[in-house]
């Protein structure tokens, strides 16, 4: 997505772009933080965490919020879905940038800290709730975005068990070599699909993957513009939940 997106942004006419290539993985590796939108803190499918102590959510808090204490966290783990994109905040940065990277070390992929903690939220003018707190139960649905397909759906595709259905992998040729690629697959990168769209079958459906869903995203977006019956898999492949068949190409000499 960077290089794509440092093409765009030359070819819309800016002259001095360069491209992060290591990307976010790599920059939250580090330590360094990483933040969520307003917008997706107050409207996005999330588990959003209040780390405060004591009775200072029941003074006010963002909506939606859960309260565990930090001191809580590790042994609530277990509760968190894995593949929920998390947000959390606190009164102060050190205990947001600590539950942060707890959270990623125990695996999981999306996490993100509230700009500015609780007083940054306050600061801005978004919504404070306030009152009292009747369940700290966390009960995340992995809800569809425009465009996405189920991991049930594709993997009866995969496994041959829907019919009229036409399945690429975008991911590039040497992570299908290192990797392997599921089976009813065909592997056509995303920087090779606007030249080989007469490969891909206009009567049929069509479900792209790549390895978090990212890159699936954006042939997505390509492919409907250009008349495709299409859906993504908006997925880390690698997670437990996308359990289905691979392939690993022969190596070659």
């Amino acid at each position: 997505m960077s290089t794509a997106n440092a093409g765009l942004a030359k070819k819309l006419g800016y002259t001095n772009v360069r491209a992060f290539l290591a990307g976010e993985p790599a920059w939250s590796e580090e330590g360094y933080p990483v933040y969520a939108s307003n917008q997706f803190v107050g409207k996005g499918n999330i588990v959003l965490i209040d780390l405060r102590k004591g009775d200072a959510p029941v003074k006010g808090r963002i909506p939606r919020s859960v309260q565990i204490h930090y001191d809580e966290l590790e042994n609530r783990m277990d509760d968190i879905p894995r593949n929920a994109p998390v947000v959390v905040y606190s009164d102060n940065m050190e205990e947001a940038q600590d539950a942060y990277e707890d959270l990623k070390d125990e695996g999981f992929k999306t996490v993100a800290m509230v700009k500015g903690n609780f007083q940054g939220w306050v600061a801005s003018g978004a919504e404070v709730e306030s009152g009292p707190i009747f369940s700290n139960e966390i009960r995340w649905v992995r809800k569809l975005g425009k465009g996405e397909v189920s991991v049930a759906e594709f993997r009866q595709a995969i496994m041959g068990e829907l019919p009229d259905t036409f399945v690429v992998d975008a991911r590039t040729k040497d992570e299908v070599a290192e990797l392997g690629i599921f089976t009813n697959t065909v592997n056509i990168p995303l920087d090779e699909i606007p030249k080989r769209m007469n490969e891909l079958p206009k009567d049929k459906r069509i479900f792209v993957h790549c390895s978090t869903g990212a890159r699936a995203d954006l042939a997505y977006r390509e492919l409907i513009g250009n008349g495709f019956d299409v859906k993504f898999l908006l997925l880390d492949i690698s997670d437990a939940e996308c359990d289905c068949p691979i392939i690993i190409p022969a190596k070659q000499g």
